[in-house]
């Protein structure tokens, strides 16, 4: 078995949904599934869930919380030029790896 694919935003980053329900909404990202190429978007892709009453969580019923959205459904936002854009990879001269925006070609992440 491989090693999971790097995906094109991580943790924090600001995206916008270009697929699915939740089209044109825009959120932070609270968590990256790299696995199953998924990424959890702040009050996007909300799902139900239905939760029994245990010692942890007291009262049961229907939960609602953020799901799984694909990676390919997401779209980058730069901080710099504040745009949805393409991410590409980059080497510095200092042989580091960094994110850079398609758009402006700025450095994403140092």
């Amino acid at each position: 078995m491989s090693a999971p694919k790097k995906l094109h935003v991580k943790t924090g980053d600001r995206v916008l949904i270009i697929a699915g329900k939740d089209k044109g909404k825009k959120g932070k990202v609270i968590r990256v599934e790299r696995a199953n190429n998924r990424v959890v978007v702040e009050g996007a892709g909300i799902i139900k869930k239905h939760q029994r009453p245990t010692q942890r969580v007291m009262q049961g019923g229907i939960i609602e919380q953020e799901g799984g959205i694909h990676s390919s459904n997401v779209q980058l936002i730069c901080p710099k030029c504040k745009k949805p854009t393409r991410v590409g990879r980059k080497v510095l001269t200092d042989g580091t790896h960094v994110r850079e925006c398609k758009k402006c070609g700025e450095v994403i992440d140092r």
